[in-house]
C-alpha cells in the first residue's frame, strides 16, 4: 500500500469515527431534549394548577452604554404579571417586584434610558446605584456587588441587559424555589437576530441549538451544576456561603462559577421557561470575536468538556470522510457521508428548535445549522491558539480556573 493510501485511509477513518461520535451526541441530544420538554410541560401545569410560589424578587440587571432597542427590552421586566398574581402589597415598604440597575456612574447612557422607563411604572419599586470604576477584572460582577448591598428581597434574580422575556418570565425561573434544596436556577436562551444579517443569523443558531444541544446532552450524565448569564437566579443566603459576588470577580464566566459552587451544596435546577437573546454583533469581524472568547472561556472554566467537544461537531467529520472516500475513488460512500452528516445536523436544529427552545424561523435554523456547526469546529482550534479575550473594548488574559486580568503588553 501506497504511503499515499496509507494517508487517503487514515482520512476516511478520522472521518468516519467522527461521525460516529458526533452521531452518539446527536441521540443524547434528541433523549435530552424529551426529558427537557416533559420537564417543562410539568413547570407549565404546576403554574396553572398548583398554588404557586409567588415570594419577594429583587432583580439585577447591569447595564454598560446604551444598546439597540434597549428601552424595549427593560419594559419586558416591568410588564412582569407577577405582581397580578401575587398581589400589589409591599414587603417592607418595597413592592413584590423590586428592580436594580446599576452603571459605573450616573451619566452612563444605559442608566438613563433605565429611568425613562421606570417612570412609567411608579408602582414597582426601582432603585439606581452605580459602582464606580471597575476594582476587579468582572466589571458586571463588580455591579452585582454594588446592587447586593441595597437589594431588600432574598431572592435574586440576574439578568443580562440584552434579552427580552415574556410576561409570566418571572413566575417561571421563582417556581423551582418553592423546593427549599434549590439553591439556584437558570433557562434556555434563543438567540435572536434582532439586526438582521447572516453573521448575526448564524451567532443566533449557535446560542439556540449549539449551546442548548450541549445542555440537553448534559441531562442525561450528571446534575446541573452551571448557570447561564442571560438568567441566573439564587438565594441571598446561597450566594453569601460561597463567599459573595466578590469572590466571583476575578472570573471570566461568572455564571458558570456561581451555578458550579452554589451546585456543591444545594440543587441547581433547570427551568422550563426560554428567553430570547438579542445578538448585537452583526458584522463580521465582531461576531467572530464574540464567538471566540466564548469558546476560549469554556475551554479554561471546563478544560476537560472542552476539549471533547471537538467530538461533537458532525459537519466537519462528513467533510473528512467526503474527502478521504473521493481520493480512494468511493464517491458513493463519500456523498453519503457527507448527506447523512448534513441531514443529521438538520434534525438536531429541528429537534432542539422545535421541542427546546420554540424556533420562530424553524426552517430557517435548520438550513443554517450545518454551516453554523462547520464554524464551531473553527472557533474551537481558535480557542486554543491564545489565552487573550476582547471584551468591552478591553483586552484580558485568562488563566487558570478561568479567572482572567488585564493583559500585559
Amino acid at each position: 500500500m501506497r504511503v499515499m493510501d496509507v494517508g487517503e485511509w487514515g482520512l476516511l477513518a478520522l472521518g468516519f469515527f467522527g461521525l460516529l461520535t458526533s452521531s452518539v451526541f446527536l441521540g443524547m441530544v434528541i433523549v435530552g431534549a424529551r426529558r427537557f420538554r416533559r420537564e417543562a410541560a410539568r413547570q407549565d401545569a404546576a403554574l396553572v394548577t398548583g398554588p404557586e410560589f409567588l415570594p419577594g424578587v429583587s432583580l439585577f440587571k447591569p447595564l454598560h452604554g446604551d444598546e439597540p432597542a434597549l428601552e424595549t427590552h427593560l419594559r419586558t421586566f416591568f410588564e412582569q404579571d407577577y405582581l397580578q398574581h401575587a398581589g400589589a402589597d409591599a414587603v417592607n415598604g418595597v413592592s413584590r417586584v423590586e428592580i436594580l440597575f446599576c452603571a459605573r456612574n450616573e451619566d452612563d447612557a444605559g442608566l438613563k434610558v433605565a429611568r425613562r422607563v421606570a417612570a412609567e411604572y411608579p408602582a414597582i419599586t426601582t432603585r439606581i446605584v452605580t459602582s464606580g470604576e471597575p476594582w476587579a477584572a468582572n466589571a458586571k460582577v463588580c455591579s452585582l456587588v454594588a446592587m447586593a448591598k441595597v437589594a431588600t428581597h432574598d431572592l435574586w434574580v440576574i439578568s443580562d441587559s440584552d434579552v427580552r422575556v415574556a410576561p409570566d418570565y418571572l413566575r417561571h425561573v421563582v417556581l423551582p424555589f418553592a423546593d427549599a434544596s434549590v439553591g439556584a436556577a437558570t433557562c434556555l436562551y434563543r438567540g435572536v437576530a434582532a439586526g438582521g444579517g447572516l453573521w448575526a443569523q448564524l451567532e443566533a443558531v449557535g446560542m439556540s441549538i449549539e449551546m442548548s444541544s450541549g445542555v440537553c446532552a448534559s441531562l442525561l450524565t450528571e446534575p446541573v451544576s452551571f448557570a447561564l448569564g442571560p438568567t441566573m437566579v439564587a438565594r441571598r443566603r446561597c450566594i453569601e456561603e460561597i463567599g459573595g459576588f466578590e469572590r466571583m470577580a476575578e472570573y471570566c464566566a461568572d455564571d458558570f462559577v456561581l451555578g458550579n459552587w452554589i451546585a456543591k451544596n444545594h440543587t441547581v435546577a433547570l427551568s422550563g421557561h426560554v428567553i430570547d437573546h438579542i445578538v448585537l454583533n452583526v458584522d463580521f469581524l465582531n461576531s467572530m470575536r464574540h464567538q471566540v472568547r466564548w469558546m476560549k472561556s469554556t475551554r479554561f472554566s471546563r478544560p476537560k468538556g472542552h476539549f471533547g467537544t471537538a467530538l461533537t461537531f458532525g459537519v466537519p467529520f462528513g467533510l473528512l470522510a467526503w474527502a478521504g472516500a473521493l481520493l480512494l475513488g468511493m464517491p458513493v460512500l463519500g456523498w453519503c457521508a457527507l448527506l447523512f452528516t448534513v441531514l443529521g445536523r438538520m434534525l438536531q436544529a429541528w429537534v432542539v428548535g422545535r421541542f427546546v427552545v420554540q424556533e420562530r424561523r424553524l426552517w430557517r435554523t435548520m438550513i443554517l445549522f450545518p454551516v453554523r456547526d462547520l464554524m464551531g469546529i473553527v472557533f474551537w482550534a481558535l480557542s486554543y491558539t491564545s489565552n487573550r479575550i476582547l471584551w468591552r473594548g478591553e483586552v484580558y488574559e485568562l488563566v487558570e480556573d478561568g479567572k482572567m486580568r488585564p493583559a500585559t503588553r
